[in-house]
């Protein structure tokens, strides 16, 4: 498959609005390198014209309706939310390269991995508005999908085995505008960092609170991290969502464990 031909394939309402221009340059310095190289275009007719986008059109009927976020859209957002923090700190660390590909190598295998880090380094040569991008994201993509963003990006944060305070500004700014309250940035911010109430941030609770307190606050954010939550997103990213939800199981048995109730 080809890469226009996958992009285009994989795109839902991500193809629109300030994400849609992203994309659209992207694509365009690909088939200006085809065009020069002679290659054929994807959606050509044999008299050299291109073809109507459908993607486009389907993304102008669907956005008045809130369509469901689909596998291609999470994907688009991720990499043009991970080439933001990457370049945070004003370079482009190895560790936080290796870091994408093998995570979308893990999810989606070589193949589609390949096409969307190709697509990713595109996507990272341009100036990107993070505010705008935010805004699409959080107005098209529901609640659940946005906490797995704010995981993986973290995740990329910390790949090089330091967050640089930059970085870290850059995720907690993208947070506000994806709609991301201040407790559930600090509940997944705690899963990449040792400290020793970490437990009650990722339950989203004070340590002066009652075992029953901790139950249901366990119970909440189980239901809230559960992998079914992302589901609609495809198997590769409900595996990636089991990640909060065994940190979330782990941070309960410690509170547990320290407090000596069952």
């Amino acid at each position: 498959m080809s890469f226009a031909k996958w992009i285009g394939g994989a795109l839902g309402w991500s193809f629109g609005g300030p994400i849609g221009a992203i994309i659209g340059l992207a694509i365009g310095s690909f088939v200006d390198n085809l065009a020069e190289s002679g290659t054929p275009l994807l959606g050509e007719r044999q008299t050299g014209r291109p073809q109507r986008d459908p993607y486009r059109q389907r993304s102008t009927q669907t956005r008045r309706q809130r369509p469901q976020t689909q596998s291609g859209d999470f994907e688009v957002s991720l990499l043009i939310l991970a080439s933001i923090i990457i370049k945070a700190d004003g370079k482009q660390d190895q560790r936080e390269l290796d870091f994408v590909r093998q995570q979308f190598t893990n999810m989606y295998g070589k193949d589609r991995a390949n096409k969307a880090f190709e697509l990713f380094k595109r996507i990272s040569k341009q100036n990107i508005s993070m505010r705008q991008v935010c805004l699409q994201i959080k107005q098209m993509m529901d609640h659940p999908s946005r906490l797995q963003l704010l995981h993986f990006l973290f995740g990329i944060a910390k790949a090089d085995g330091h967050v640089a305070e930059v970085e870290m500004r850059q995720i907690y700014t993208m947070s506000g505008y994806l709609g991301i309250s201040n407790k559930d940035y600090e509940s997944i911010k705690a899963m990449f960092y040792s400290a020793s109430n970490n437990a009650y941030k990722i339950l989203e609770i004070d340590k002066s609170v009652s075992d029953d307190e901790v139950k249901k606050a366990y119970r909440t954010m189980a239901k809230k991290y559960h992998p079914d939550r992302v589901g609609h997103l495809g198997k590769e990213h409900q595996e990636g969502a089991e990640e909060k939800f065994r940190q979330v199981q782990e941070a309960y048995e410690y509170i547990q464990k320290e407090r000596g109730f069952k």
